[in-house]
């Protein structure tokens, strides 16, 4: 119980974990939504699945993969729960993202629309924000720093 409370629950009392923490949980909990139900203009599971398995020309269940990292990782992010564990989840997403789908179409998004697809700098930047998690745990206000909190006072 040691390892857990010092090595994945145990976080720097800093309010910029907190806001990366947040920010990352707020910006990936709709990508989640999208795919989970339908919300903000997404097609819902069934058409997240047909699509990941046609593009991506992965397994199905990989595909819900996604789905819990981007809908639950982003609540627990967002609460502060298991922030570590849930920004490696996202750190090797989003790398799978990279190397699986922007890696052909270069660093910039294409906001001009003059390419094939998205480049992945947007990918980095979620990449950096877990890894800053992953390092520096869940900041000040999260269940990570309450549960190594009470732990310390048994």
């Amino acid at each position: 119980m040691a390892f857990f409370k010092d090595r994945i629950l145990a976080t720097h009392n800093t309010w910029g974990l907190s806001i990366v923490r947040v920010m990352l949980g707020l910006v990936m909990w709709p990508h989640g939504a999208q795919k989970l139900f339908g919300w903000f203009g997404g097609y819902g599971p069934a058409a997240f699945m047909e699509s990941f398995e046609k593009v991506s020309g992965l397994p199905g269940w990989l595909g819900w993969l996604v789905i819990i990292i981007e809908f639950v990782g982003a609540i627990c992010l967002i609460l502060g729960f298991w922030v570590r564990l849930w920004s490696l989840a996202f750190i090797g997403l989003f790398i799978g993202i990279i190397l699986s789908l922007h890696l052909p179409y270069g660093f910039f998004m294409n906001w001009g629309g003059n390419q094939p697809g998205e480049g992945y700098e947007y990918h980095l930047l979620v990449i950096g924000m877990a890894w800053a998690l992953a390092v520096g745990g869940a900041g000040k206000l999260s269940i990570d720093q309450s549960m190594a909190n009470q732990e310390r006072k048994f």
